[in-house]
């Protein structure tokens, strides 16, 4: 399995482009060691031809070009991208599709009810798209199990129900419904398995078990506390309000990531507040020492 790190930011990007926190302003004047991130997107293939993208952010257009393997070039008109599957929809997660609107064929999508009634009504995305390249939307259904997508056929992918938050435009955003958001198993023939989920409220025992038994997570980095936002003065709103387990304190991800032995343990969809950024910071090396990665755009995978 081949997997393909587009962005590894949450919404905004780093550094955010209107944001002076102390990792923000510190990644503009130099004083902080950081990388600068895009907003969170990774690919899957088999072949490394085909390619599932997982979400498809406002940075799409960038990532792209920054990774010439997803535009092979077999014809006047092309793309390694055999698919687009959402995780939500969220907009810092789906507004890339604007962009892949130029398609020659329609654009197969893959998600649950719940986001298509989201992209169909509050956020018309579907409806706008079919006024270009039109959409091919496969309905993901949490009660089938795996599922597969045409020309990455090697692969298979079961969605898993979370409990993270509806975007804020959604009419549930505060009356949580099943396929709000989910997490995603892909695995190979040789039982090789990925966990990925960017948006990450609580870990439930069948998400502790799948992790587990993973050889390769990719799960929720947002925020180091829970009011890291409030104490720096930029939204009066905790981590867990907007469906985001915190990394440190009492329940946290790196508390529930520290006792699995198996997998490959790498956080993604980074606030830009957020300390572990810091590549010399202590934040950074807490999580080091608890043998867990910081992904960032243009990481490869591969196992």
């Amino acid at each position: 399995m081949k997997i393909h790190v587009l962005g590894s930011a949450a919404g905004g990007g780093f550094p955010q482009w209107n944001c002076n926190c102390p990792m923000c302003k510190g990644s503009r004047d130099g004083s902080v060691r950081a990388k600068a991130r895009t907003q969170s997107s990774i690919a899957v293939s088999n072949d490394g031809v085909s390619w599932a993208l997982f979400n498809a952010s406002p940075d799409i257009l960038t990532q792209i070009k920054a990774w010439p393997a997803i535009q092979p070039g077999r014809s006047i008109r092309d793309t390694g991208i055999a698919a687009v599957v959402l995780m939500d929809s969220q907009i810092d997660h789906t507004t890339g599709l604007f962009m892949l609107r130029e398609g020659t064929k329609a654009l197969r999508i893959y998600c649950t009810d719940m986001v298509r009634e989201d992209l169909t009504t509050g956020n018309p995305i579907f409806n706008i798209l079919d006024h270009y390249c039109k959409v091919d939307w496969q309905r993901i259904d949490l009660r089938a199990g795996a599922f597969t997508i045409p020309g990455i056929e090697a692969l298979r992918f079961t969605p898993v129900p979370i409990s993270s938050k509806a975007p804020p435009y959604s009419p549930h955003r505060h009356d949580p419904h099943e396929g709000d958001n989910i997490g995603l198993v892909v695995e190979d023939g040789k039982g090789k398995k990925l966990f990925y989920s960017p948006g990450l409220g609580k870990i439930e025992p069948h998400v502790k078990t799948l992790m587990a038994s993973a050889d390769c997570l990719l799960v929720d980095g947002t925020t180091w506390t829970d009011e890291e936002m409030m104490t720096l003065g930029i939204a009066p709103k905790t981590a867990l309000s907007m469906g985001h387990l915190p990394q440190s304190g009492p329940g946290g991800m790196m508390e529930a990531l520290k006792p699995l032995s198996k997998p490959r343990k790498i956080l993604i969809h980074i606030n830009n507040t957020n300390p572990i950024l810091n590549e010399d910071g202590p934040e950074r090396a807490q999580l080091t020492a608890a043998g867990i990665e910081v992904s960032y755009d243009g990481m490869e995978i591969e196992f």
